[in-house]
């Protein structure tokens, strides 16, 4: 089973864009996926239903792939403090469980964090602590910009001390106009003064990218092999 968490070094770098982008990839291999998000905050209200927004997104890039949420919240807060507005404490055992239940009808499944590693999410348990519960590797997402090299440090501090197997970074949305000497130092860095390696160099889309533009990006971006620990056949055949 080829199974991943998806977290990001800081908000809005475009860590539901990679995860869309990883699981129509591997949809588009052969591998039925599915995107689980365990919680949601930011919920929009439509019809008079509460949807989640990182999994309409997910719809546009590839309607076939599965989609799971166990909790939604239309607040924007953190977790905890959102579970607490609608008085329904998060359950990671229930995430467990569904977790679980998910990968086994699955060949692919990635989870789609909410929000970082050190969130908490009920009362003395942090996202970190449901990422251990769940056993699953961690795929940090960051983008090329002053703070990158410190939160993703952070990130990546919070998952060793919790004891979390982190597979890689993948720096997003690189844009034409990106110092080079940013890329560099963000790049070195984190293989210099971690174990952790670069997995993959994502640059910015035209916001008119279509499903295929996204693939291929991935594909030509990313080193999926490393990503899951396993050998991809059919890789070697593109």
């Amino acid at each position: 089973m080829l199974n991943l968490y998806v977290t990001s070094s800081e908000k809005h770098i475009g860590k539901t864009f990679i995860t869309s982008g990883i699981a129509a990839t591997m949809q588009s291999l052969g591998y039925t996926t599915s995107v689980y998000k365990p919680i949601q905050t930011s919920g929009k209200e439509l019809n008079g239903f509460v949807q989640s927004p990182d999994l309409t997104f997910l719809k546009t890039i590839d309607p076939y792939i599965n989609s799971h949420f166990s909790y939604l919240y239309k607040s924007s807060l953190e977790p905890l403090v959102a579970s607490e507005s609608d008085n329904e404490t998060i359950d990671i055992d229930y995430i467990n469980n569904e977790y679980k239940r998910i990968i086994s009808v699955s060949d692919c499944t990635l989870l789609d964090g909410d929000s970082g590693i050190l969130s908490p999410i009920a009362p003395d348990l942090l996202v970190a602590d449901m990422i251990k519960k769940l056993n699953i590797p961690v795929l940090i997402v960051t983008e090329p910009n002053e703070n990158s090299v410190n939160n993703t440090f952070m990130t990546i501090a919070a998952a060793v001390e919790k004891g979390i197997e982190i597979r890689g970074v993948v720096i997003n949305n690189i844009r034409e106009d990106c110092p080079k000497e940013l890329l560099n130092t963000i790049t070195r860095a984190v293989e210099e003064f971690t174990n952790v390696k670069i997995l993959g160099l994502i640059p910015h889309l035209n916001p008119d990218f279509t499903p295929e533009d996204l693939i291929t990006a991935i594909l030509n971006g990313i080193d999926i092999e490393s990503v899951f620990n396993v050998k991809i056949e059919k890789l070697d055949m593109n």
